[in-house]
């Protein structure tokens, strides 16, 4: 594309979606160009923020006859370079951001159901449902500036999965923008609809590549009557396990919550993020965080006993219940500012990954010995959703190591981590994606005929490859 087709082509887009919508201005695009750690930057010719699918569908439309590409963004929270530009591009690039599709369209507390657009922030959407007496259960550490596009197109876990699934359970119908301007309607509030593909799940974890999700309905909850969390420590990941299959049985799917956290990383939080403390005295190498939810009143009665009765067993050596709001906040805060108190000590590299449940002691122990051995003095930051199997292994930088050198080897170290995990029947990302960061992981670990039928999904949806080029696939 020539400088004088580009300037016709922001001139178009500048008339259809009009100066708040069409930015180009290099200060005001900036935030948007950088990955929330700033390991990907980019560039771009313009940042689009159409405020309807209308507006969506006139600017995507636009993009396609001139020949930009085009990069969906939400609330740029991603860890893996799917959501900003590439810094080296064949072809123009815009953003298309969601940030100001924020209407919440409809509540239907009696159907169970929320449809709203793409850019609004899940901690509004949570507020909204809660207004209603209804629980929408996404929540993750994000969940102040994540939009609900963003997360249906990474499809996000957190910390409830384990008893509502990842985004794709969670939702029901969908408004997509397709390559070609097309709107695809597909907004319906129905838990049962047998007519065909259902043509929703090619867009939820598909990270922008098929086109720009702008509404969404997702499914609500009862709220609950009663809630209950506890910080217990266990002496190992077996332990762990145990009591995660005790606590099932005894509490059945009242359990949402079930992180498995390694001595480092809450040294790290309290080490680094003002204020932070762990509530017992004694130190332990594992701590598990429960939480227990339930329609009735009796939550934090069951727990209690359930946790005494581990006591007793001999399968937890200390722990506390919250006793109140502010206390089980600051026990989730414990939990949630881990991946703060990483990036506040140095350089790191990031594992997000999962094996059957069983396996998870297996893992830790193999893994652990594996990058120990290639990096002497490196710091395993272990923890996560124990309760799914999805574990965030992380690495930081040894002891007064060189940080860049350290990051230098994030590839050599990921594939001694990945291979270890692909043995014990697992993935290489359980909830972050892959974007640009583990795109040679996809080609690797989901080669033959699974890579190659998302390939031909992609040629077919969008041959024109202008739908975020570069990320699960070489931008060819």
């Amino acid at each position: 594309m020539t400088p004088a087709s580009s300037a016709a082509a922001i001139d178009a887009l500048e008339q259809a979606l009009g100066p708040a919508g069409c930015i180009t201005d290099a200060a005001q695009m900036a935030p948007h160009l950088v990955e929330w750690r700033g390991l990907f930057t980019g560039s771009a010719v313009a940042l689009l923020s159409p405020a309807s699918a209308d507006e969506a569908a006139a600017a995507v439309k636009l993009c396609a006859q001139h020949g930009l590409a085009m990069v969906p963004q939400g609330g740029n929270t991603g860890l893996v370079g799917g959501g900003v530009p590439r810094e080296v591009t064949k072809r123009p690039q815009v953003i298309l951001s969601g940030r100001r599709l924020k209407r919440i369209r409809a509540l239907d507390p009696d159907n169970y159901t929320l449809t709203a657009e793409a850019g609004c922030v899940l901690a509004d959407l949570q507020k909204a449902a809660a207004e209603a007496d209804r629980l929408f259960p996404l929540s993750l550490g994000a969940e102040g500036s994540c939009q609900l596009g963003g997360n249906i197109a990474t499809n996000a876990g957190g910390i409830n999965v384990l008893r509502y699934g990842n985004t794709r359970s969670l939702v029901l119908g969908l408004e997509v923008v397709l390559p070609t301007g097309e709107i695809l309607n597909l907004l319906r509030g129905l838990r049962k609809d047998n007519t065909g593909y259902d043509l929703k799940q090619l867009f939820i974890g598909a990270e922008g590549t098929l086109g720009f999700i702008t509404a969404a309905t997702i499914k609500l909850f009862p709220r609950a009557r009663s809630s209950a969390t506890a910080l217990v420590t266990v002496a190992d990941p077996h332990a762990a396990v145990r009591l995660h299959a005790h606590a099932r049985e005894a509490l059945g799917d009242d359990v949402v919550a079930f992180e498995l956290i390694n001595q480092l990383a809450f040294e790290l939080v309290t080490r680094h993020i003002p204020g932070a403390r762990l509530p017992m005295d004694a130190q332990s190498p594992w701590y598990v965080l429960l939480e227990v939810d339930s329609v009735h009143a009796d939550a934090g009665t069951r727990l209690q006993s359930f946790l005494e009765a581990s006591l007793d067993a001999g399968e937890i050596a200390d722990g506390t219940v919250a006793q109140s709001g502010q206390q089980r906040e600051e026990l989730w805060r414990l939990r949630h500012s881990i991946s703060e108190a990483e990036k506040l000590a140095g350089a790191g590299i990031k594992h997000d990954i999962a094996v059957p449940l069983s396996r998870v002691p297996e893992l830790l122990a193999t893994a652990t010995e594996a990058v120990t051995q290639r990096m002497p003095g490196v710091q395993v930051v272990a923890f996560g959703h124990l309760g799914d199997g999805n574990l965030h292994f992380n690495l930081n930088q040894p002891d007064g190591s060189d940080a860049d050198a350290f990051l230098a080897r994030w590839h050599e170290l990921g594939e001694v981590v990945y291979d270890i995990v692909a043995e014990l029947g697992g993935t290489f990302s359980a909830e972050h994606g892959v974007g640009i960061l583990k795109r040679d992981d996809l080609a690797r670990y989901r080669g033959g005929a699974e890579l190659a039928l998302m390939q031909t999904l992609k040629r077919a949806i969008d041959p024109g490859n202008l739908m975020n080029p570069g990320v699960l696939f070489e931008d060819a």
